[in-house]
């Protein structure tokens, strides 16, 4: 079920996610040559808490197999859900991918980005930078009474015509009271079930792009996505609540 929110709940998400995105700006600053994303993880779980918020992502899970941290840290290959580790360093020319989310008067927001480090590869600033265009192209089509599936298309279509492939198995979703509600939302035309756009909605939005096939696999740790060909791959999410005009990006400074 789709929960349309109400304005108070909207107001949480709204300063909820000011605060997310100047916690994101924060950590940027430490993604450098020779860190750790331990450390990373250890600054963002102090910033979320000295805000006043819950990390969402740390315990989530099935019992046995909960997320142990407050991020999600992805370098290169790694899609999403990498796990923060003392021996994971942070090199010259990497591909930095943070994923963070957070409750914060009871709401919750979700958002990740890409970072560059030193000095990158040419097709490393094309992917990063063809995923950034990918979520804006799919911003560009929400508004209330528009189709959800025009935002999929939009995003593989952009990505398509940079060369680049679109993860299948991995997509956006709703968000708010839980971290995962429905819609799901594919970065692709899908055959899914039709829906129309309303006011009120929240959605996190989240193009995953490869520079390569768009198959993917599972590494030993349960958790990180990797593309299957080793490939670079790229990840922007914004969480963002549909007017009737158009689109409120609540994660962006």
């Amino acid at each position: 079920m789709i929960i349309i929110k109400s304005k108070k709940e909207i107001d949480a998400m709204r300063e909820g996610g000011k605060l997310l995105a100047q916690i994101m700006e924060q950590l940027s600053g430490i993604i450098i040559p020779g860190q750790n994303t331990f450390e990373i993880n250890k600054l963002a779980r102090k910033l979320v808490f000295d805000n006043g918020g819950f990390p969402i992502f740390e315990g989530y899970g099935a019992p046995g197999n909960a997320f142990p941290a407050a991020i999600c840290t992805s370098i290169n290959n790694e899609i999403v859900h990498g796990i923060p580790k003392k021996s994971r360093i942070v090199h010259d020319g990497d591909l930095v991918k943070i994923d963070i989310g957070m409750t914060y008067k009871g709401m919750i927001t979700d958002m990740a980005r890409t970072y560059s480090v030193g000095r990158i590869s040419t097709e490393a600033q094309r992917i990063l930078d063809t995923t950034r265009e990918c979520l804006d192209e799919g911003l560009g089509t929400i508004k209330a009474g528009s189709k959800l599936s025009d935002y999929g298309k939009a995003v593989e279509k952009h990505a398509k015509l940079q060369g680049f492939s679109v993860v299948r198995e991995l997509v956006g979703h709703g968000v708010g009271r839980e971290l995962h509600e429905d819609p799901q939302i594919p970065n692709y035309s899908s055959a899914m079930r039709e829906i129309i756009l309303q006011e009120g909605m929240t959605l996190a939005l989240e193009p995953m792009i490869n520079a390569g096939t768009h198959y993917i696999k599972v590494l030993g740790d349960g958790w990180t996505y990797a593309t299957k060909d080793g490939r670079l791959s790229a990840h922007f999410e914004d969480t963002i609540v549909v007017t009737k005009n158009g689109v409120e990006i609540l994660t962006r400074v």
